[in-house]
C-alpha cells in the first residue's frame, strides 16, 4: 500500500513539475537550471531542498501523536460534571487557541529556557509549540466524537461492569476514532503545513532549506515552486494514506 502510494505521489509530482517547467518555459522570467535534475548544480540543490523532507515529517509526526495524546487527556475532563474539571477544559482551549502558532513557536524557543531554566534545540522546541497549538483543537474534536457515542453504549458497558477506564478505551474510544479520523487527517496536514512556520528558528525543514537556497541562487520563483511542489505531494501521500484507513475501518465495522 505504501508503495502503491508513493507511486501515484511521485507520478503526481512528476507531472505537476513537467506542466510547470513548460509552461515557464515559455517566459523569460524563469530558470529552471537552478533546479534542474540535468545538470550537476541543479541537482545538488534538489537534494538539498529535499533533504528536509525528513525534518519535516519527523517534526510533524512527532508533534501530532504528543497533540492527539494531549488532546485526549484535556478532553476527559470537559466530559465531567464536576465543575472544576470541566473548568480546567475550557480554560485550557481558549488560553491556548488564542495564541498564534508563530507566537508560540517564538515563545517556546526563546521564553521557555528562561523561564524553566533548561536547554531546548531547535527540534524539540518545534515540536512542543506544534503540539501544544494543536492539542487544544485535538481536544474539541476528541470531546465531540466521544459525546456523538450513544448513552446505551455507556449502560452497555456498566451492565457488564466494567469500570471507567476500561469504558473509554475498549467501548466508547474505537467508535469515536472512527466518526472522528477525517478530522484528525486534516490536522496532520494543517500540521505538516504548519511546521513549515518552524522556520523562523532555524530548523532545517523544507521552508527553512528553500530560504537559503533563495539567498545563494537568487532564484525564489524556481525555487518556491519546487517547494510548492513537495508540500502538494507529501499532503496528497498523507490525504490518501487516511482515505485508505477510513476506507479499512469501515470495512472491518461491516465485518
Amino acid at each position: 500500500m505504501t508503495q502503491s502510494l508513493t507511486r501515484s505521489a511521485m507520478a503526481r509530482f512528476a507531472v505537476l513539475a513537467l506542466l510547470v517547467m513548460a509552461l515557464g518555459g515559455c517566459s523569460a522570467n524563469w530558470g529552471w537550471y537552478v533546479v534542474s535534475p540535468a545538470t550537476k548544480s541543479g541537482w545538488t540543490n534538489l537534494q538539498f531542498l529535499l533533504g528536509g523532507l525528513y525534518y519535516t515529517i519527523a517534526l510533524s509526526v512527532t508533534a501530532i501523536l504528543i497533540s492527539i495524546t494531549v488532546g485526549l487527556l484535556v478532553a476527559l475532563p470537559g466530559l465531567s460534571v464536576n465543575p472544576f474539571l470541566k473548568g480546567f477544559n475550557r480554560v485550557y482551549v481558549e488560553f491556548i487557541r488564542a495564541i498564534p502558532i508563530l507566537v508560540m513557536i517564538l515563545w517556546v524557543y526563546y521564553g521557555l529556557p528562561q523561564v524553566a531554566d533548561i536547554s531546548i534545540g531547535v527540534f524539540w522546541a518545534g515540536v512542543i509549540a506544534l503540539a501544544l497549538s494543536d492539542s487544544a483543537f485535538q481536544a474539541e474534536i476528541f470531546r465531540a466524537g466521544i459525546q456523538s457515542i450513544n448513552r446505551g453504549q455507556y449502560e452497555a458497558a456498566q451492565s457488564i461492569s466494567l469500570n471507567y477506564a476500561d469504558t473509554m478505551r475498549f467501548v466508547i474510544l474505537p467508535q469515536a476514532i472512527r466518526r472522528i479520523l477525517p478530522a484528525l487527517g486534516n490536522q496532520l496536514v494543517y500540521m505538516l503545513k504548519m511546521s513549515s512556520l518552524v522556520s523562523v528558528i532555524g530548523m532545517q525543514e523544507l521552508t527553512r532549506r528553500a530560504n537559503e537556497l533563495v539567498v545563494t541562487e537568487y532564484r525564489p520563483l524556481e525555487i518556491y515552486t519546487v517547494l510548492v511542489l513537495e508540500y502538494l505531494v507529501l499532503i496528497l501521500i498523507v490525504s490518501a494514506g487516511v482515505r485508505w484507513v477510513e476506507r479499512r475501518m469501515k470495512a472491518d465495522e461491516r465485518g
